[in-house]
């Protein structure tokens, strides 16, 4: 089976397997042993050295963590969309109150980062961006090295949609300066639906503590919390896990360098 739609994609027929085995305890030394090499694996697909929230929902649920953990009702964002994904993050934060300045690109077209440098340098209330890398709605890939460094010039916050990117084409999320960098199981990582991650940098950690949004279930601080325990707050797709586990150690084996040549072709 050769799935190209804009959702999961085929497994490798052993990860599927690994997804098969019998629950062990999400509080217990096996699962603490896992989420620690999980976690450390993340990190490495996601080139960065942050802390990785994991979280039992689809990638949508990790954008929506994205603003209510760093923005506050009425606060001003730029939304950068190239497609029907782009849209979505737009919606997310509209729903929670958040004044969305929208820019959208026709689309089969990038954003263009000069145009987003003017609408910031104009704009000064604007407080952070929201862009998707790799739209899959479209196969376009905005230049988020370019887009980011635009971003900082400015002072905001740049909050990524990368569901179809991470793992699939380099996201070197400490190299371009992202704030937080999120995508889902079920993308690159040749893993089933259900699990979605958000990696999070310091100015966002450093914005969630005067954000208002209500949070609760996506508190990245309760998440990160839980892990000095080698947990998570609530009961997590431990299947997913299973797989997850055996996917990204298939993946470090190969190299990050020869998971994108494999994609590139």
């Amino acid at each position: 089976v050769n799935l190209r739609i804009p959702g999961p994609t085929p497994c490798p027929e052993d990860v599927l397997q690994a997804g098969a085995q019998q629950m062990i305890d999400h509080r217990g030394p096996e699962f603490k042993d896992m989420i620690s090499r999980v976690h450390s694996g993340l990190q490495t697909a996601f080139q960065t050295k942050n802390q990785i929230a994991i979280l039992t929902n689809s990638g949508t649920g990790a954008m929506e963590a994205a603003i209510v953990n760093t923005l506050s009702a009425g606060d001003r964002v730029l939304s950068i969309s190239i497609g029907v994904f782009g849209d979505r993050f737009a919606e997310i934060a509209e729903a929670y109150g958040v004044d969305v300045a929208k820019h959208k690109v026709a689309y089969g077209e990038a954003a263009n980062p000069e145009e987003i440098s003017k609408t910031l340098k104009s704009d000064s209330s604007i407080k952070a961006v929201l862009i998707t890398h790799n739209e899959t709605s479209t196969g376009v890939t905005n230049d988020l090295a370019a887009i980011s460094q635009v971003v900082r010039e400015h002072d905001r916050l740049l909050l990524v949609d990368a569901i179809s990117s991470v793992g699939c084409i380099p996201v070197p999320m400490d190299a371009w300066d992202l704030d937080v960098v999120v995508t889902g199981s079920q993308k690159g990582f040749m893993v089933p639906p259900g699990l979605a991650f958000a990696a999070v940098g310091p100015r966002a950690l450093e914005a969630a503590k005067s954000a208002t949004l209500p949070r609760f279930y996506f508190d990245f601080s309760r998440a990160f919390s839980y892990y000095d325990q080698g947990q998570t707050p609530w009961t997590p797709a431990v299947s997913v896990m299973f797989s997850l586990d055996l996917a990204l150690k298939k993946m470090l084996a190969d190299g990050m360098g020869s998971v994108y040549e494999k994609h590139a072709r």
